[in-house]
């Protein structure tokens, strides 16, 4: 068979052998798989062994491969920490520019001994770097420390300037001088292209994911956003990365961490697109040329010794400024050390135009392979102990938070048209450290075979969900008297902690709102319920309302269903709004803390149950409306809780709605409140100064 091969298949073959091999031979020897994906290109490259030709194969797959990059590190940043740390993400970006473009700029001009526009070619292409050890990152889930937000925040910042000043350097190069013009026609419509993205992708993709719910259709349609943003990116004079990295900032509510959507997304990029970009970067680099001559090797050292040694300081000086560890100091660094895209594209168009001569291109092609080479080993190692150091946190935090985390949940479904929204809704609320199946149930207390068949297609559907994010289901079918009893008798045998189900809906003129089922299984059981009634999608909402009663913090499952409410509005990005008394909103507040969740979170505090109404009159169907329930012999019920069904049934029937009713009676849990601790525990008050006292204000 001639070399280079020429048949797609054989081409295809040899890429998937060299992703599937690399990473497992080079494991022992410590290399992370990154570097081992560009060896494999060296390898087989036109300038290795001959075996591939960069065709046109790998410069769209490799094109698509670095925007697929740089979307995932948009759409897995931790938005609330982005905007908590987008200051000292803009200066590190600044600082971590300016440094490596001054220092770069004199060392070019005086080591080198190259022009100043040569120079400034050089620093432009020492100052910009790429996002190519992020996958270790989300590998050691460490996309949310601060140090990972910084890096992304700062890199986009870095980028652009130097982008910026490829620009100039090519209008001075064309025409003698810079154009103001340009650059503030750029400006301009930099601010039209951010803003219509913004809007227009957002209400694009919530419309779209309400109408589709295909896995495949999603999929396709995310992935257009995210080429779309890119091309118009061009078409106004930047970088199609920074549109694809602007896109994941857009759709990041839109996509949580633990969904179908996401698990697919990381799956195509990490398997196919991200390896075929970096094998690409390989076949760029001929390391031959160090044969030819020392003057290759010397200009190599002296730019990769350039880069890296003033991107650590710009580092260095970052997290000190930002009390950082020595950890976050080096996953910054690791982050920010690495260069492939805006380098390889600016040592491309110097070669073109004159300004780079081929030692000087060949030289900064190994410094590519250098500075990946050290970004990889550098991040790994800091993810890794950066990991190690959470573990241990948690390890010593968890104490009551233990059983919340490994809660067994059972969904109870019927209905293969809601099944799906009822089993995300639960996966949401699960706490992505939870190893324990989930039980899905199905009760039948008939033959009917339609509603037999009905029933097993619920229970399939919530099995695809459940597996698109690798969470184990127990499929059970059970033949009983009637719902209520077998739902007890499961969750006895599978020792299941809490129940959720779908609301009740009204069949007739004398049915309840929730139903004689809701209200026989309150009666017999003890555990934590949660119903629930979505019209849309869980992911597009854009907000969470919970109506707390008086008294709420003092049941022992307060700290359960606050996890929970909070896991939710964590995992799909949206604010919470809490509607409570002054006491118990200190109690949450308190919580909160403790427990470590970092919220966007609102307050609403009554004054009486009247203002419940008032604090309820924005609440639109995007929202969703959550109802902390009571049981008739709990401390946090009162005849306010008599009139919410009457209340929702009037005027929520068609808004997206959570019922939990909090488990009682199960045991004490420690709830730290930092807020405002408990001065007297209501286990050991005296007579509990007889029950009216609690229920009244």
């Amino acid at each position: 068979m001639a070399l280079p091969l020429q048949q797609p298949v054989a081409i295809f073959l040899l890429v998937l052998v060299m992703i599937l091999v690399t990473p497992v031979l080079l494991r022992r020897l410590g290399i992370p798989h990154i570097v081992g994906m560009i060896l494999a290109g060296i390898i087989i490259g036109p300038h290795g062994f001959g075996l591939l030709a960069r065709d046109a194969s790998f410069e769209i797959f490799g094109q698509v491969g670095i925007l697929y990059l740089m979307f995932l590190a948009g759409v897995e940043i931790d938005m609330l920490g982005l905007q908590r740390n987008w200051k000292s993400g803009i200066k590190f970006g600044l600082l971590s520019f300016m440094l490596p473009m001054v220092g770069g700029l004199l060392v070019s001009h005086y080591l080198l001994d190259t022009s100043w526009l040569t120079a400034s070619l050089i620093a432009s292409m020492l100052s910009s770097h790429t996002l190519i050890s992020y996958p270790i990152v989300t590998r050691f889930g460490l996309t949310a420390s601060r140090a990972s937000v910084v890096a992304v925040c700062g890199t986009i910042v870095a980028v652009l300037l130097a982008l910026i000043m490829l620009a100039e350097v090519v209008a001075v190069r064309l025409h003698g001088s810079i154009d103001a013009g340009n650059l503030l026609m750029l400006g301009l419509w930099m601010v039209v292209y951010a803003a219509a993205v913004w809007w227009g992708f957002r209400w694009m993709t919530r419309q779209f994911f309400r109408r589709f719910s295909d896995r495949v259709t999603q999929f396709i349609f995310i992935l257009a956003e995210v080429l779309l943003a890119s091309l118009l990116a061009q078409l106004i004079g930047l970088e199609a990365i920074l549109g694809a990295f602007y896109a994941g900032l857009v759709l990041n509510r839109f996509i949580p961490a633990r969904s179908g959507l996401m698990t697919r997304l990381e799956f195509v990029g990490n398997a196919i697109f991200i390896p075929y970009f970096l094998i690409g970067v390989g076949m760029l680099m001929n390391v031959r040329v160090i044969i030819n001559g020392w003057n290759v090797v010397i200009v190599a050292l002296v730019m990769s010794i350039t880069a890296l040694m003033l991107k650590w300081i710009a580092a260095w000086f970052s997290a000190r400024s930002m009390h950082l560890s020595a950890t976050g100091r080096h996953l910054l660094f690791g982050l920010t050390a690495g260069k492939a895209a805006a380098t390889i594209a600016a040592t491309m168009v110097g070669y073109r135009y004159g300004l780079l001569s081929e030692d000087v291109m060949n030289g900064a092609v190994i410094m590519i392979l250098i500075c990946c080479a050290v970004a990889s080993i550098t991040t790994e190692r800091a993810a890794k102990s950066m990991r190690l150091g959470i573990a241990r946190e948690n390890m010593e935090r968890d104490g009551s938070r233990g059983r919340a985390r490994m809660a067994r949940q059972l969904v109870a479904v019927a209905n293969p048209m809601t099944a799906e929204g009822i089993m995300r809704l639960a996966l949401f609320m699960r706490h992505p450290a939870n190893t324990h199946a989930v039980t899905g149930l199905y009760i039948r207390s008939s033959d009917d075979a339609t509603t037999a068949s009905m029933g097993r297609a619920a229970l399939k559907a919530i099995s695809g969900v459940a597996v698109s994010v690798d969470v184990k289901v127990d499929e059970v079918e059970r033949y009983d008297v009637n719902i209520v009893a077998g739902l007890s008798n499961v969750m006895k045998e599978r020792g299941c902690s809490e129940i959720v189900l779908g609301m009740h809906r009204k069949s007739n003129i004398v049915d309840t709102f929730y139903g004689s089922m809701l209200e026989q299984l309150l009666r017999t059981n003890n555990h934590m319920i949660i119903m629930s009634r979505l019209f849309v999608p869980v992911n597009t909402l854009r907000r969470i309302v919970v109506i707390v009663p008086a008294k709420a913090e003092y049941e022992t499952g307060f700290s359960l269903w606050l996890t929970r409410i909070c896991t939710l509005a964590q995992q799909i990005g949206s604010q919470m709004l809490f509607v409570a008394y002054p006491e118990t909103v200190r109690y949450i507040q308190g919580a909160v803390v403790s427990m470590g969740f970092d919220l966007r979170l609102k307050y609403f505090t009554l004054q009486d149950w009247d203002d419940v109404i008032r604090a309820s009159a924005d609440i639109t169907e995007d929202d969703l409306l959550t109802v902390i329930g009571a049981r008739q012999t709990s401390v946090s019920y009162s005849n306010d809780l008599e009139a919410m069904p009457s209340w929702l049934s009037r005027y929520f029937s068609r808004h997206n709605l959570l019922i939990i009713y909090p488990e009682q009676f199960g045991a004490e849990a420690e709830l730290p409140t930092p807020i405002d601790p408990l001065s007297t525990s209501i286990a050991t008050t005296p007579a509990i100064n007889s029950l009216r006292n609690w229920f009244r204000r």
